[in-house]
């Protein structure tokens, strides 16, 4: 994506099957300033990257609906204060339309309301709610049920219930009528009016004209855009049983004939059959985004915040950055946040995965969804809304619910192609039958065609990839793994050399003082205080332990002036008029100072894993100081893990190669590469490629960037809010080695079941057809095998969601 490039992600309805989501998805590619657009016909919602010099969602929501699809979104109803005319009316109402991410806005003057379908995606009721105040009127939340959001997926499913309900009645004594026909169900009592072809057409024409309209509708809207989909064979097989049973029932009756053989139960048994599909397919696929609603479902819903000393509890919706908010013991905390006030505890799990509740003060920061366990804390809200870790979180999953893995490629050609393939072979079909192998049996001919129409769809093969990636990527998430693609879901299963950093990776990050070794004539607490002085401005985590040291023996720190961090060696700053010099054998080696004295004692230190850090005064050596960073709980055991999945692991640091191979040896670690500067970490990832090899780089994600960009996939391993998202393919949120080896487990199973899937969505079609065209399957045992191909294909995805780790 380039600088100036958006991304845009709009929810789609109507769509059928995976030719639907083809046609979308070429037709937003062949807009002027659309760089790419992918359709996830799982998923109902479409990612647009465009200019936007060139285009914007409006414009992508007038082609969507112009491909014969409406654009699905929330809505919200506001009251509405300050107007006085029907001209105030329109200004808001244009305004509010004219925000990216508004849909349609409605406001009413005499009920003084305003009720405004949205993207939540792309724009929150607080910068709604903002833009009405810049007008110059006033808005809030109604206060009534209304407030909630329709969930779309849950009133589709209701009407096509009731749909499928209706059908269902009127069906039925169709298909006792045709099971009545076979000799050995003759037993079956059937009373006369139910053979009756007037009362047959007065069953079915409903379920064919009324309920069938949307295929109808459907195949309108495809043939329109010159394109075919679902609904064309569905509309195509059922019509031709339909219109052909109406035919023989006319004509039977204007020759005074006795009933015909009628097929009036294969239409309506049909559509009833392809409705109950879309329905458990409907239920499967609203199962498979379990893990959104969860993560959603972890935001406090109301927060008490306090506006002009008085204390209102307002909807999260209405909270804004700079809003002083009161959290009570118990209590979730509404947004990511600074403590001005309040002593607690508050129990982060659901974002690192540690149960151990993290003492929070003023000053420390807090994030939104984390539970206040024991105390009462008044926080400052610095990120609300779409800004927050936890709404980061939920859009990672999104995006990555809703991309594309390169594996669903192969299934989206051969869906674009595949319905015109299928009219094809059923019109050769007919053809065989009628004028080859039972001439003349217009009838027997038919039926075939329509098994052959009714048997094939391109839903398993649409369904196929994406409800795995859904599936996978949710019950990651649940795990603190979030994948930013289906790429690179797909992609982590190839691994087979994980490159660590080895601070705050292998280990917690948290060096401390361990050391003091001052050169003669100079005391120890001397020598710390200059070193503390000097090291004072530094944010290395080093620099910082020495600090800490200086702090823990109650010692004050020295005016110092002219600090210079010197990457990769160390430091120089002048204290109390003295310059001072801090960090590598290298850093005093440029600078002349003499050190083969020291060389046994610091080689000793290294070997026990301590890092030294040599100090020099006006140009003399005058002591080294030596810090230990301790290697996590978890990391070995992850390590072992890793190695048994004949994974190749390297630890990668700038330390020094004894310091290193004593922190790997503690790991379990057999290869390091130590002394290397952070731009050399790229080289060194691009060296292991050339050798073959299928690297992931693991590390904080913002000074390992460049190793992580490199990397075949990089992973930002770290906690909370100081996740560095952007960095990575994949961010680890709990910061345990554990989650690496948890995260291959996961691309592998997701893609064992992606390859399950698409092997049954391309069997059923390569047997079915077959079957179909030679007669051996009825047209409504073909309905009833095409409506549960795919739900099969989306309860197999579901197995993902029961994965344990």
């Amino acid at each position: 994506m380039s600088d100036k490039s958006k991304e845009t992600s709009i929810p789609i309805s109507g769509m059928t099957c995976a030719a639907c989501a083809l046609r979308i998805e070429k037709g937003l590619k062949k807009m002027e300033g659309v760089s790419d657009a992918n359709v996830n016909f799982a998923l109902e919602k479409s990612t647009v990257v465009y200019d936007p010099e060139l285009a914007g969602p409006k414009d992508f929501h007038q082609k969507i609906k112009d491909l014969g699809y409406d654009i699905a979104g929330d809505k919200v109803e506001f009251n509405i204060s300050g107007m006085t005319c029907s001209a105030c009316a329109a200004r808001i109402e244009k305004g509010v339309k004219k925000l990216n991410g508004v849909l349609d806005a409605n406001v009413n003057l005499a009920l003084e309301t305003a009720t405004v379908s949205y993207q939540p995606s792309e724009i929150s009721v607080s910068e709604m709610i903002k833009k009405v105040e810049d007008l110059g009127y006033g808005a809030s939340l109604k206060e009534t049920d209304g407030n909630k959001t329709a969930d779309l997926r849950e009133e589709e499913i209701q009407n096509q219930t009731g749909k499928f309900l209706f059908s269902l009645i009127l069906s039925l004594p169709l298909l006792w009528a045709m099971a009545s026909h076979f000799s050995f169900t003759s037993f079956i009592y059937l009373p006369d009016m139910f053979m009756n072809p007037w009362v047959q057409l007065a069953l079915a024409t409903p379920v064919q004209l009324i309920v069938g309209k949307q295929f109808y509708t459907g195949a309108y809207k495809a043939l329109k855009n010159k394109s075919a989909n679902m609904d064309v064979l569905v509309a195509l097989g059922t019509s031709a049983a339909y219109f052909y049973s109406l035919y023989l029932t006319i004509q039977a009756a204007a020759n005074g004939n006795n009933m015909p053989e009628l097929y009036f139960e294969t239409s309506a048994v049909l559509i009833t059959l392809i409705l109950l599909g879309k329905l458990f397919e409907a239920r499967a696929k609203g199962r498979s985004s379990e893990a959104i609603k969860k993560l959603m479902g972890l935001q406090a819903k109301t927060a008490l915040v306090i506006r002009n000393g008085e204390e209102l509890e307002l909807p999260l919706e209405e909270v804004v950055a700079g809003d002083v908010v009161s959290v009570k013991p118990g209590e979730k905390i509404p947004v990511d946040g600074e403590v001005v006030e309040g002593y607690s505890a508050v129990d982060e799990s659901m974002l690192t995965g540690e149960s151990v509740p993290v003492d929070k003060a003023s000053g420390d920061t807090v994030i939104g969804a984390t539970i206040n366990r024991n105390g009462f804390l008044k926080i400052k809200a610095t990120k609300v809304g779409r800004d927050t870790a936890l709404s980061q979180i939920i859009k990672v999953v999104e995006e990555a619910q809703g991309s594309k893995a390169p594996i669903q490629r192969l299934a989206d050609r051969i869906s674009g192609i595949f319905v015109p393939i299928v009219i094809g072979l059923a019109i050769v079909t007919f053809l065989i039958w009628f004028f080859w192998l039972v001439p003349g049996d217009f009838s027997g001919a038919l039926e075939k065609l329509i098994a052959v129409l009714v048997i094939a769809c391109p839903c398993a093969l649409g369904l196929a990839t994406p409800t795995s990636i859904m599936a996978g990527s949710g019950r990651s998430a649940e795990f603190g793994i979030l994948f930013k693609g289906g790429e690179h879901l797909e992609n982590t299963h190839l691994i087979d050399t994980i490159i660590l950093d080895k601070t705050g990776t292998v280990t917690n990050g948290r060096p401390v003082l361990t050391d003091i070794l001052p050169a003669s004539g100079l005391s120890e607490q001397k020598l710390l205080v200059l070193a503390g002085s000097a090291e004072k401005n530094s944010e290395h985590p080093l620099a910082q332990a020495i600090v800490e040291g200086m702090t823990e023996r109650d010692l004050m720190p020295l005016s110092s002036s002219r600090f210079e961090a010197i990457p990769g060696h160390g430091i120089q700053a002048m204290v109390d008029g003295k310059r001072v010099l801090i960090g590598s054998r290298k850093l005093l080696n440029d600078y002349d100072i003499p050190l083969q004295a020291i060389l046994e004692k610091m080689e000793e230190l290294e070997e026990q894993g301590k890092t030294v850090m040599l100090a020099a005064i006006d140009g003399e050596y005058s002591g080294m100081v030596a810090v230990a960073d301790t290697i996590k709980e978890t990391s070995k055991e992850a390590i072992s893990r890793l190695k048994a999945m004949n994974i190749d692991v390297w630890m990668i640091t700038g330390d020094n190669t004894r310091t290193a191979k004593a922190i790997a040896d503690q790991a379990g670690i057999e290869q390091t590469i130590a002394e290397v500067l952070p731009e050399g970490k790229a080289e060194e990832v691009k060296k292991l490629q050339q050798k073959g090899r299928k690297t992931a780089m693991v590390g904080d994600g913002i000074n390992d960037a460049p190793a992580l960009a490199a990397a075949d996939i990089g992973m930002a391993i770290g906690t909370g809010a100081d996740i560095a998202m952007e960095a990575a393919d994949i961010t680890l949120i709990r910061g345990d080695l554990n989650s690496i080896a948890d995260a291959i487990f996961m691309s592998k199973r997701t893609i064992r079941n992606i390859k399950q899937n698409l092997f049954w969505a391309f069997a059923y079609n390569a047997l079915g057809i077959p079957i179909a065209a030679s007669g051996f399957l009825a047209p409504w045992l073909a309905g009833a095998a095409m409506a549960f191909s795919s739900v099969s294909v989306v309860l197999n995805a579901l197995r993902l969601q029961k994965i344990k780790l």
